[in-house]
């Protein structure tokens, strides 16, 4: 018998432990949709990675375009973008795209799909060694499935909202530092707001200071993805597009952590500005930025 969405069927699940609990046919159906979306995003991220790897292993040349001061795109981004979006429409037609370089589709889906299709172009453009592919989906504005795949490593860093966060299988766990001045920091320079400059400057003095260290590895999805495995206790960068955070940013919650715009906020997707952390210093970080920041949006 099919049974319409709009009823709750109330059904018994049982456990490994043999106890019961009670749920929705609704819920279980969202389950195995987002399971499915999940594997969705995988697979779209693998197939923006293996253009990636391509171009990486033949070494060749690469077109590059400055679309901005410090801000690039080369043959490699439009082509891995092409690829992933192509998937994605074929696998969900009726979703919208919205995507780093060209491809808008934006029909008023409760369905978004937010792509990088190479994270760390500049890295990669002078072949140092990471960069990503990152794929995001916001299910009625709220990010709730992520897969971000570093193809070097082949690493597939993935979650779904409230499953908790995985690296190729193994549930992450953000770190425990102990103190503030055991901890180590990841960030990325604002080369698209030097106007806040300064800003920036306050808050990298004072954790150079006050930290065990800071590093700069120019992948923001990267270095989300860290700090959701623990290997970073925070990370904070201001003027990101939605699509540089999306993914990672669901990575550390479901992994733990924490994460805020410059003012405690949810509106690190809008900002730009993003504080990731460990909760065991993350208000240490907000405390200092909130300083450094007074009149961030």
């Amino acid at each position: 018998m099919k049974v319409p969405v709009s009823f709750d069927l109330i059904l018994p699940i049982r456990y490994h432990s043999g106890t019961f609990c009670w749920t929705t046919m609704k819920s279980v159906e969202m389950d195995n949709t987002k399971d499915r979306l999940l594997r969705i995003a995988i697979e779209a991220a693998k197939r923006g990675g293996d253009v990636l790897m391509k171009y990486w292993e033949n070494g060749e040349r690469l077109d590059v375009d400055e679309k901005g001061k410090n801000d690039y795109v080369t043959q490699v981004d439009r082509e891995a973008e092409k690829e992933i979006v192509s998937f994605i429409h074929s696998s969900v037609p009726d979703h919208d795209v919205v995507a780093e370089e060209f491809s808008r589709k934006k029909s008023g889906s409760r369905y978004v799909w937010l792509i990088d299709p190479l994270d760390g172009t500049t890295n990669y453009i002078h072949r140092f060694p990471v960069f990503c592919v990152s794929v995001s989906l916001l299910i009625d504005g709220e990010i709730s499935v992520a897969a971000v795949f570093d193809p070097i490593r082949n690493d597939i860093f993935q979650a779904v909202k409230d499953k908790g966060a995985h690296l190729n299988q193994k549930k992450l766990t953000v770190s425990h530092p102990g103190s503030f001045g055991r901890a180590v920091l990841a960030t990325g320079f604002p080369f698209r707001e030097q106007h806040r400059l300064e800003n920036y400057l306050k808050t990298f003095e004072h954790f150079v200071r006050t930290t065990s260290g800071i590093r700069r590895a120019g992948s923001a999805a990267i270095d989300l993805c860290y700090t959701a495995a623990g290997i970073f206790d925070g990370f904070w960068e201001m003027g990101l597009s939605s699509w540089d955070i999306a993914a990672g940013a669901l990575l550390v919650r479901e992994a733990g952590g924490i994460v805020t715009d410059f003012h405690e906020g949810n509106r690190f997707l809008e900002t730009g500005d993003v504080v990731a952390a460990s909760p065991f210093i993350h208000a240490e970080l907000m405390k200092v930025i909130r300083e450094a920041y007074p009149d961030s949006d």
